[in-house]
C-alpha cells in the first residue's frame, strides 16, 4: 500500500481507552437488623447504590431477601448452624435495614448426612394459615428407626403405616402453626419443638428418629403494616413510662362584681 493513501491507518480508536471505575465508590453500606427472637440483632451489612435522581436507595432496599445461618443469629445455636433462616428487607430506618421473616430452609450437606441405608423415609407438606394472616408451606422429614431391643438389621415401615404417619405429621403441624402468629411459628421453629411433638405423636405407629421441619416458606403475606414489623423488633409495645399525678386544681372562687371565675 502507497504510503499517505489511507488517511484513517495508524488512528487510534475514537474517545481513546476508557476509564476504569470502581462500582463500588458508588455504594453506601447499611446494617441489617433481625429480629428481637435472635441475640445478635445486627448480623451483617449490604451495599445498595447511592440515591441518584429518580433511583431511591432505601426503595431498592426494600424486598431484598437475606439468608443466615441460624448459628451465627444465636450464640447458643453452634449444633444449629445447619438451619438457613431468610429474612426480607421490609423497612429502612436510618443506615438500619428491618428485616422481617421470610422461611427456613436447611444446607444440603445435613439433609444428605440423614439419608442412610435400612430405613424408612417419609416426608409430608401442608399450607397453614397463621393467625396474622400469613399463609405458610411447610414441609417435614422423618425416618424410622429400629424397635428397642430389635435384632432384625432394617427398619422399614409398612405403606398403611407411612400413609398413617404422613397425616399425622400433616394433623400436628396444621395445630401447631394455626394457633399462632409468624413470630411464634419461628419461636417454635428455633427451638424444634413442633418436630418433637411430630415424633411423640407418631410413636405408636413406629418410632421416628430425625424428625424436622426441613423448609417453611411463605406462600401468601398480608399487607405491610409498620406496627406489627416494630412489634417484631421490639419496638412496638406501649410506652411503660412513670405515671403523672394527678394535678389539684384547687378552689374555683366567683367574683359576683365582674361575673367570672378565676
Amino acid at each position: 500500500m502507497a504510503v499517505g493513501k489511507n488517511k484513517k491507518l495508524g488512528k487510534g480508536r475514537k474517545g481513546g481507552k476508557k476509564k476504569v471505575v470502581d462500582p463500588f465508590t458508588r455504594k453506601e453500606w447499611y446494617d441489617i437488623k433481625v429480629p428481637a427472637i435472635f441475640q445478635n440483632r445486627l448480623c451483617g451489612k449490604t451495599p445498595v447504590t447511592k440515591t441518584i435522581g429518580t433511583k431511591i436507595a432505601s426503595e431498592q432496599l426494600k424486598g431484598r431477601v437475606f439468608e443466615i445461618s441460624l448459628g451465627d443469629l444465636n450464640k447458643q445455636a453452634e449444633d444449629a448452624e445447619f438451619r438457613k433462616i431468610r429474612l426480607v428487607c421490609e423497612e429502612v430506618q436510618g443506615s438500619a435495614v428491618l428485616c422481617n421473616f421470610y422461611g427456613m430452609t436447611f444446607t444440603r450437606d445435613k439433609l444428605c448426612s440423614l439419608v442412610r441405608k435400612f430405613q424408612t423415609l417419609i416426608e409430608a407438606n401442608v399450607d397453614v394459615k397463621t393467625t396474622d394472616g400469613f399463609t405458610m408451606r411447610v414441609f417435614v422429614i422423618g425416618f424410622t428407626k429400629k424397635q428397642p431391643n430389635q435384632i432384625k438389621r432394617t427398619a422399614y415401615a409398612q405403606t398403611a403405616q407411612v400413609r398413617k404417619i404422613r397425616q399425622t405429621m400433616v394433623d400436628v403441624l396444621t395445630k401447631e402453626v394455626s394457633k399462632g402468629d409468624m413470630k411464634e411459628l419461628f419461636e417454635k421453629l428455633v427451638a424444634g419443638s413442633i418436630a418433637e411433638e411430630i415424633t411423640k405423636s407418631v410413636e405408636s405407629t413406629f418410632p421416628m428418629q430425625n424428625v424436622f421441619l426441613r423448609k417453611v416458606k411463605i406462600v401468601k403475606a398480608p399487607k405491610f403494616d409498620l406496627t406489627r414489623l416494630m412489634d417484631v423488633h421490639g419496638d412496638g409495645a406501649a410506652d411503660s413510662g412513670k405515671a403523672i399525678a394527678k394535678v389539684d386544681e384547687g378552689h374555683v372562687e366567683n367574683i359576683g362584681t365582674a361575673g367570672g371565675r378565676l
